[in-house]
């Protein structure tokens, strides 16, 4: 028995936390993005996702990649919402990969190429496909976990040492 089990637990708000995640993931998965691009990992701006609405010429200044980092924020919030209304329950890391594989899947294969948001798949280039994939992998493993973990409570799941109120070490 944990030394807490009297006290009740704060209950997350689920949709405040989800937009938290989705902050953070734009934040720090679109400033990747960014990095990406500036070393040529990637041939695709950092502003791909709003592509279809301003000129590709400003989208390369500095003010253009704040916009696209600003949009990677707010539709990293979006999907942050939309998994937590979908797997919010599910326990473990896949989902959150394969979260972000579909993301991947469904940009790259069939909305980007319709909006003239990014060139065909076939004319992108290994080095883009891998990057972005992984990248998309990683920024779906970051909100599918966050999201899964505070929402399953994996916590106490762990052995708890009520010597030192704090989990043991395995």
């Amino acid at each position: 028995m944990h030394a807490n089990d009297n006290e009740t637990k704060p209950v997350t708000n689920k949709w405040f936390f989800s937009l938290y995640i989705g902050f953070f993931a734009g934040l720090f998965w679109g400033g990747l993005k960014i990095v990406q691009h500036y070393f040529h990992f990637t041939s695709l701006s950092p502003a791909f996702l709003i592509e279809p609405f301003y000129r590709h010429s400003y989208l390369m200044t500095w003010q253009g990649t704040l916009l696209g980092w600003g949009a990677y924020i707010l539709f990293s919030i979006a999907a942050a919402i939309l998994y937590t209304l979908l797997l919010a329950k599910a326990k473990g890391p896949w989902y959150g990969l394969g979260y972000g594989l579909v993301w991947w899947a469904v940009l790259y294969l069939f909305i980007g190429p319709l909006t003239s948001m990014m060139d065909r798949i076939t004319l992108l280039g290994w080095n883009t496909i891998l990057t972005d994939c992984s990248l998309f992998l990683l920024w779906g493993l970051f909100i599918g976990y966050s999201i899964s973990f505070e929402f399953t409570d994996e916590r106490i799941r762990e052995p708890f040492d009520n010597k030192r109120n704090q989990p043991t070490p395995h």
